[in-house]
């Protein structure tokens, strides 16, 4: 390991790794957590135990981080609406200001004496390939962990973690596609530290598969398998989108060249004003377009794959239009934007319309027969051997089109359609400065784009 970059990691392992008092207040406030936790679980009618999870409980949190995965595992033969509910009066029992959250079933999230709570209920499954709940993995996942990483490949996991969240990729929420605490603890447990992993990445030629066990699974179409130790039947990995594997390749591949703590923080970026906004459409020459509506009321795990097959629909659409679509981005919070620059805004006002070969005599005749009787059409004449007419374009500005009901025709998430057939604001040109105001910090990451 070259000095400079053995002197980059221990100043980043000094930055994140907690200290003693850290670690102390932790401990203290999650004993008391599980405490209270199975006095609730004693006053329910079915047997349950309480166990610490996530990496709060495998020492790879970093400084500062102040969140508790606390599960409830229940018997097996409960169904799953006791679960819930079961799981749903402890968590109130334990958290009463706190909220209701939902994956695949809903769970309590609250704040304990500083920290952030998930109190989770679980089956208490024999083994992982036995889960009726996609969270019963979990426990197994603190297990074959904690049984691994001694505390030299924990600082490892932590620096890893703190160089995923500065080059954006870390969190496996479907906003962010990237690596999950669990994936990273494997990885650099894989490749047995955070420089062979770096080392090993800045290599990749996905798709990468990756079998800690051995277990010789099934297949999986993805750009990085990384096969659950404790289920061979699921990909870790599976979430993590081909940009941000590209992204650690990247990034990985620049640390080793020039090791530098800047690359372990999230940029900074000065969020743009409308004048901000306006001046760089200018220097650009492109027309921008926004649809903005308000953003649906679900979870974001739900919010954001469909913002993401709404933009690719409305933009495919574009393309087929012929306006061009140059680049194109989703923002969301009260309010949620499709937002797109165009290379061409405007269109002739015809359009050209190709038939069939002349020799192909039924399909030929049938085309010539229909436009030859069509008012407000050119032709039909021959070019290169076909039957061609220009006929009217439907729309000629990307502006019209998405003024009208076709826009409810492109592919949109369901939530995003209803949303948008309830109303919604179009922007286009200088008119979308205003969403400077509420999403200057996404439109300066926009217009300043990083690998």
């Amino acid at each position: 390991m070259s000095e400079e970059f053995a002197a980059v990691v221990d100043r980043v392992r000094e930055r994140v790794t907690p200290d003693a008092d850290e670690r102390e207040r932790l401990r203290a406030a999650t004993d008391r957590l599980v405490e209270r936790t199975e006095a609730a679980v004693a006053d329910l009618s079915v047997d349950a135990d309480v166990i610490l999870v996530g990496s709060t409980a495998r020492g790879t949190w970093l400084t500062g981080d102040r969140d508790i995965d606390l599960f409830v595992r229940f018997p097996p033969d409960l169904d799953r609406e006791a679960l819930e509910t079961y799981g749903m009066d402890v968590g109130w029992a334990v958290l009463p200001d706190g909220r209701e959250e939902y994956a695949e079933h809903p769970y309590v999230v609250g704040e304990f004496e500083g920290f952030t709570v998930d109190l989770v209920p679980c089956y208490d499954v024999a083994d992982a390939t036995a889960i009726q709940s996609a969270v019963d993995r979990t426990p197994f996942h603190t297990t074959y962990l904690e049984d691994r990483l001694d505390d030299d490949l924990a600082a490892e996991v932590r620096v890893c973690k703190a160089f995923l969240k500065g080059i954006g990729v870390y969190g496996s929420d479907l906003k962010t596609r990237g690596f999950s605490g669990y994936l990273t603890e494997l990885l650099v447990l894989e490749y047995g530290g955070f420089r062979p992993l770096l080392e090993a990445a800045a290599d990749w030629h996905p798709p990468v598969e990756l079998d800690p066990e051995d277990h010789a699974a099934e297949s999986f179409d993805a750009p990085l398998v990384v096969i659950d130790p404790t289920d061979p039947e699921r990909n870790v990995a599976a979430v993590c989108a081909a940009e941000n594997v590209a992204r650690l390749q990247h990034y990985a591949r620049d640390l080793l060249a020039d090791p530098r703590t800047d690359l372990f923080e999230p940029p900074e970026l000065d969020p743009l004003s409308p004048a901000d906004l306006r001046a760089a459409l200018a220097d650009r020459g492109t027309t921008p377009v926004a649809v903005r509506f308000e953003a649906p009321d679900v979870v974001e795990d739900q919010l954001w794959p469909q913002l993401r097959k709404s933009l690719g629909g409305l933009t495919d659409e574009l393309d087929r239009r012929g306006f061009d679509v140059f680049r194109a981005e989703a923002f969301a919070d009260e309010s949620a934007v499709l937002f797109a620059e165009l290379a061409v805004a405007e269109r002739p006002a015809v359009e050209r319309h190709a038939g069939p070969p002349v020799h192909v005599r039924d399909h030929a005749t049938g085309f010539y027969e229909k436009y030859d009787a069509a008012d407000a059409v050119y032709g039909p004449f021959v070019d290169d051997a076909r039957y061609v007419v220009e006929r009217d374009r439907e729309f000629a500005t990307a502006r019209a089109f998405l003024d009208s009901d076709a826009l409810l025709d492109v592919a949109l998430g369901a939530h995003v359609e209803t949303a948008l057939e309830n109303g919604y604001d179009l922007l286009v040109g200088e008119e979308t400065a205003t969403l400077a105001e509420s999403f200057g910090t996404e439109l300066a990451r926009y217009f300043a784009p990083r690998p």
